[in-house]
């Protein structure tokens, strides 16, 4: 037990890995004793846990930050995640009301920082995989969490560090990563997204190329669990093996993550991603050649040096008659250390913020359409709890949390967070499903 009995804020922020490291970190607290608590004010101990990805996401870490700097007093103000990691000498330089930083290598340690035995936790490990035994506070009662499979990342994207403070590609053993699950099942979690930095490419450190869908076999045999979702699946590491896991467990949703970034063969090229079109194409196929009413969803990079209003038009092109059924589009931000730190062809911020509206723009109807085709369907909905409306909302197969839409059940539901329904989809709009529910599932 601690010398003291802290009382933890903890505010959480940035991607499914990073909520990941944050639970395990509020286990790891709580099983030692400490109390985590809702409200900063009441709190002996703040802390903020970041995301470094692209600029917008520091920028909230660093008002987060500071925000809590202005109201700490005599209290402990503690940095964790990414920032820490990568920024750990500018963020004690410049906001020196930080008492404590502990980079995402040193989740295991993090109540070290805590208690007040360390002022920095750091270790040569850029990363930290759990054992399925670690201590894990899982947010939220809805029946579901991710599981952290692998981190780090071998890739060269020259639009990306993520490499360089998350580190390279490590897996956890799937009989271990199966034990986790089969902890959280009994618990009440009913679905689990699989997240990972290059999550296709599993089990490849450890001389496995098929562990992904070794590993997919593996969760389709654990009872009770419903859904097992496959998040951020890399192009260049998907395999037909995997696909046909995803197609042919039954517990395996069909939905397929795959971020492209974009379709134009010179700024791909200059990505370090595909070789040209065609070769993003022939990927395309292959996922829907494979997965039967698959759900696909993609991500895009726009205002990337030496994006031309050429390529860009490409690229509109492309998303116009890919008929995806969700994409995300960023516009480019500028990385330093990166490999495209010192390309030139430069392309001016708010033509990359007018490009990523006209995308958006462009998917809108087209998303709309593909969930108007599910409309008069049956859908498996796993009920999350109710909206501000009173009305009962879940999520389908093809629904991933935070990310995509929500079906809308109405207020009339009587079916508690977490448990599945069969329902009749009655209606959508361009990003949400109606429904009605016939029958509650056992789960």
């Amino acid at each position: 037990m601690p010398d003291s009995r802290e009382r933890v804020y903890f505010l959480p922020l940035g991607c499914p890995k990073n909520q990941v490291d944050g639970e395990l970190m509020l286990g790891q607290a709580s099983a030692e004793g400490h109390e985590i608590v809702d409200d900063p004010d009441r709190a002996d101990v703040l802390v903020v846990n970041t995301c470094a990805f692209i600029e917008a996401a520091r920028e909230e870490s660093v008002d987060a930050i500071l925000q809590l700097a202005a109201r700490k007093g005599d209290r402990r103000l503690v940095v964790t995640g990414c920032m820490a990691e990568r920024y750990r000498e500018e963020l004690r330089r410049e906001i020196p009301e930080i008492d404590a930083l502990v980079g995402t290598g040193g989740v295991g340690r993090f109540t070290e920082a805590v208690s007040g035995r360390a002022a920095a936790v750091f270790t040569d490990e850029k990363h930290y995989l759990p054992a399925a035994a670690a201590a894990r506070r899982v947010s939220g009662h809805d029946g579901s969490a991710y599981v952290k499979v692998s981190d780090g990342c071998d890739h060269e994207c020259s639009f990306c560090v993520i490499p360089t403070f998350r580190g390279k590609h490590r897996s956890r053993p799937i009989d271990d990563v199966a034990a986790e699950v089969e902890g959280l099942v009994a618990a009440g979690v009913v679905e689990v997204n699989l997240v990972a930095q290059d999550l296709s490419a599993y089990g490849r450190d450890r001389g496995d190329r098929e562990g992904l869908a070794a590993l997919l076999a593996r969760l389709g045999r654990i009872g009770g669990l419903a859904r097992v979702r496959c998040l951020y699946l890399y192009p260049s590491t998907l395999t037909d093996e995997a696909l046909a896991a995803i197609n042919e467990i039954d517990a395996v949703v069909p939905y397929i993550d795959i971020p492209l970034q974009h379709a134009d063969g010179e700024v791909l090229r200059r990505m370090r991603r595909a070789r040209d079109t065609g070769q993003i194409e022939r990927i395309l196929e292959r996922v829907r050649s494979a997965v039967d009413d698959a759900y696909v969803r993609t991500s895009f990079i726009v205002g990337f040096p030496g994006e031309t209003d050429a390529a860009f038009a490409r690229l509109r092109s492309f998303v116009e008659s890919s008929e995806f059924d969700r994409i995300a589009v960023f516009a480019y931000s500028p990385e330093e250390d990166s490999g495209a730190a010192g390309l030139d062809g430069g392309v001016d911020a708010t033509v990359a913020s007018d490009r990523r509206d006209e995308l958006l723009a462009l998917q809108e109807p087209i998303s709309g359409r593909r969930l108007a085709g599910r409309v008069g369907g049956t859908e498996k909905v796993l009920v999350t709890g109710r909206d501000d409306g009173g009305s009962v909302v879940g999520r389908t197969p093809r629904q991933a949390p935070e990310i995509d839409g929500v079906t809308f059940l109405g207020s009339g539901v009587d079916a508690p967070p977490g448990t599945i329904v069969t329902a009749t989809v009655t209606g959508s709009d361009d990003y949400d499903l109606f429904a009605e529910v016939s029958h509650s599932d056992s789960y």
